[in-house]
Order: C-alpha cells, then sequence, then structure tokens
C-alpha cells in the first residue's frame, strides 16, 4: 500500500534534502520520493538509516533517468548504493522519451528488477496513455504508478480514466501547481479556505486526497511540512470540489512529455 501522502525531494539541494527527510519523518510522513537525477538519493538514504524508524514503516521511491534506460539494472543498482538500501518499495523511469523508443527496453529491465524482489512495485513517471499502452502491449505488465504533473490548471481527465480503467494507480507531482501560478489566491480556492478554517494549500491537497492520488508536496520548511500533512479532519463539500474542477485550463507548467528529450 503506498501511504498517499509523501514528500518530494525535487529540487532540494543534497545539503538539505537529510534535514528535510528527517523534520518530515518526525512530523509523521514515512513516503519519501526521490530520482537519481535528483542528486539526493545519499541524504534520503542517511535520513533513513538515523531515523530509528523500521525501513518496513517508510516507503522509499527512486527513479531511472533518461539517459540509463538501456541499462536499466546497472543504474538501479547504482541507485540501491546511493541510498545504501538493499530495495526500494517502488521504482520508476522517469521520463518516457518517445523519440528514443528506450522506454520498453527500461521497462523489461524494471520487470526483472521487481521478479529479483529488490523493488516491491514498479511504475513510470509523465507516461501518455500511448506510452503506457506500449509497456502494456507488449510486455503484459501494468505499471502499478504513473506519477504525472496534476493540478487544478492541469488535471488530465482523459489520461486519469486510462489510469482507473487499467488499475494504475496516480501520482500527482507538482500538486500545487509549483508555486509559479495564482492558484492559492483564486476565489474558488480561497473561499473554502475561509470557510473551513483551512490554508488555500490545504484545501488544494485536499481537492487532490478527495481523488484518492497519492500527492507528495514539496518544501523545505518545517511548518509547512507539518502543515501539508493536516490534511484528514476535514472535507470539501461537492460544490467545492466542484468549484475547483472547473479552474481546469489544460495547462501544463512542466516539460511536455510528448516532447521532452533531456538527455
Amino acid at each position: 500500500m503506498i501511504p498517499q501522502l509523501g514528500v518530494g525531494t525535487y529540487l532540494i539541494e543534497p545539503e538539505h534534502t537529510e534535514r528535510v527527510v528527517s523534520e518530515a519523518f518526525k512530523a509523521g510522513y514515512r513516503h519519501i520520493d526521490t530520482a537519481s537525477f535528483y542528486q539526493n538519493e545519499p541524504a534520503v538514504g542517511a535520513a533513513v538509516k538515523n531515523s530509528g524508524i523500521a525501513r518496513n514503516e517508510i516507503f522509499i521511491t527512486t527513479k531511472l533517468w533518461n539517459t540509463d534506460q538501456t541499462r536499466g539494472v546497472a543504474a538501479f543498482e547504482e541507485s540501491l548504493d546511493r541510498l545504501g538500501l538493499d530495495r526500494v518499495d517502488l521504482f520508476l523511469i522517469h521520463w518516457p522519451q518517445p523519440v528514443y523508443g528506450e522506454a520498453l527496453t527500461a521497462w523489461r529491465s524494471l520487470i526483472e528488477i521487481a521478479q529479483s524482489g529488490r523493488s516491491t512495485a514498479i511504475g513510470v513517471s509523465n507516461f501518455e496513455i500511448s506510452d503506457l499502452q506500449e509497456l502494456i502491449d507488449e510486455t503484459g505488465v501494468v505499471p502499478a504508478v504513473n506519477q504525472i504533473e496534476l493540478h487544478p490548471f492541469h488535471q488530465r481527465r482523459e489520461l486519469r480514466a486510462f489510469c482507473a480503467d487499467h488499475g494504475i494507480a496516480v501520482e500527482a507531482w507538482g500538486p500545487l501547481a509549483r508555486g509559479r501560478t495564482d492558484l492559492l489566491e483564486r476565489p474558488e480556492v480561497t473561499a473554502a479556505a475561509q470557510a473551513l478554517g483551512k490554508s488555500p494549500a490545504q484545501i488544494v491537497l485536499r481537492w487532490h486526497v478527495q481523488q484518492d492520488r497519492i500527492i507528495f508536496p514539496k518544501t523545505t520548511r518545517r511548518e509547512r511540512l507539518i502543515e501539508n500533512a493536516q490534511l484528514f479532519d476535514f472535507e470539501l463539500s461537492i460544490d467545492q470540489m466542484a468549484a475547483i474542477d472547473a479552474l481546469e485550463e489544460a495547462r501544463n507548467l512542466g516539460p511536455d512529455p510528448r516532447t521532452d528529450a533531456r538527455r
């Protein structure tokens, strides 16, 4: 079972990562999301080691970077070494990169890793419907997770429906629109915050929670870690949910998975 609320570590500098993850553990978080590309796996591993929490109570996700898609097993072992762990709970292909056509090769490597028991589950990140369909058609193995950019301005309804139909859990990265928009100032959000006595960020995160998404908002501030975890003692009404749903603009703020080819 993947904990619904976690902590993302993208763009947290390695020298700050161990502190942030340790504070997250103290605040009750048990799901940490990292990646080889983030260059902070060693710090995540150190926080796990020094936490005093049993390993089976912590859920660790890491990801296979684009340049490693043809050497998935070796790259995975390097991630384990950096983390200082003998297994992870979830291993993802970071981007589909259709221009290179290597994702299927990578997926076959992930299947091998899962069969070895060194990753409890395997999945993908930023995959479109066609990318997912290829993996399923060619291997018969359905990803456990698709981690995608998802927030009120970019709701990915068709992709979410495909994932639901195939039993693929959806994880939302950038759940607060990456702090690059006026999302938290929109009246649909602020009115709910005022009515419920919560912050605008809590309202948006609760909107995700009520749609059964897995979320891991990123922050380096202890008070925000605590605030972001306080999502389970209130509920948005049908009208409040619908008002936020209506903010859809099909506006992505990150790279386009159909064309992104970072190497």
